[in-house]
């Protein structure tokens, strides 16, 4: 009889102390469960964050590339917006150098990769740019370190042409290099260069004394970033 009563009291404990730990088992486990999805949600969503900051920085650096090579587009309003842009272009830019910093052109045909490149720069070495600054030097006028580099790059500011004006405007950029023998760091220097250029394009023009990259800058601003220019009809 006392081992009956014994084994119904152990059992009576133990169901007991299964009924107090169960719930706290149940509710540690739903716990436990909820935080291991939200931490599944919050990589989830901090992946799909990081994708999109990458697709969003990917699409601005691919963005001139993609609209210079896609074909025309089927829609009427779009070809007529992209004809109306032109197929020529002119490129005033600006880069990092080792002082100073340089402005110089791009131009060329949207359709294709190769580019023309017009700046002026002292020819020769360091001891050519240090003379500049007391007197005239010799000029070199075509690409120069950097010229090609993004990497290098500071300021863009891109205009667009039709063939007849692209073709007046890349002849003047051929005389100019041609009639440009010297290099002045107060007179004749590559902001006055491409400045020569932007006035022959009927583009407003900043003053030359200041950095390259403020004067492409500059530029861009006082023309209101037109991305069209029409040159007037020649007398």
């Amino acid at each position: 009889m006392v081992n009956s009563l014994t084994r119904s009291g152990r059992c009576l404990l133990a169901g007991l102390t299964l009924a107090v730990l169960l719930p706290a088992t149940v509710q540690s486990a739903s716990a436990q469960e909820a935080d291991a999805r939200a931490s599944s949600e919050r990589a989830t969503s901090q992946k799909r964050e990081a994708y999109k900051r990458t697709a969003n920085a990917n699409a601005l650096v691919s963005s001139d590339a993609a609209v210079e090579s896609q074909p025309a587009p089927r829609s009427t309003r779009k070809s007529a917006s992209s004809a109306a842009m032109g197929p020529y272009y002119v490129d005033f830019r600006a880069r990092t150098a080792a002082s100073w910093g340089h402005a110089f052109v791009w131009y060329g045909k949207t359709s294709e990769r190769a580019v023309d490149v017009a700046g002026l720069t002292p020819a020769g070495e360091t001891f050519a740019y240090i003379l500049g600054h007391l007197t005239v030097v010799p000029s070199e006028t075509g690409a120069s370190y950097g010229d090609l580099d993004p990497d290098y790059l500071t300021a863009s500011y891109r205009v667009y042409l039709n063939e007849a004006d692209a073709k007046r405007v890349f002849a003047y950029i051929k005389k100019l290099q041609a009639d440009s023998p010297v290099w002045n760091a107060e007179t004749f220097n590559c902001t006055s260069f491409i400045g020569e250029i932007a006035s022959f394009m009927g583009l407003k023009v900043p003053h030359r004394w200041q950095r390259p990259e403020e004067y492409v800058n500059n530029l861009k601003v006082m023309n209101g970033g037109r991305q069209i220019v029409r040159l007037s009809p020649e007398e």
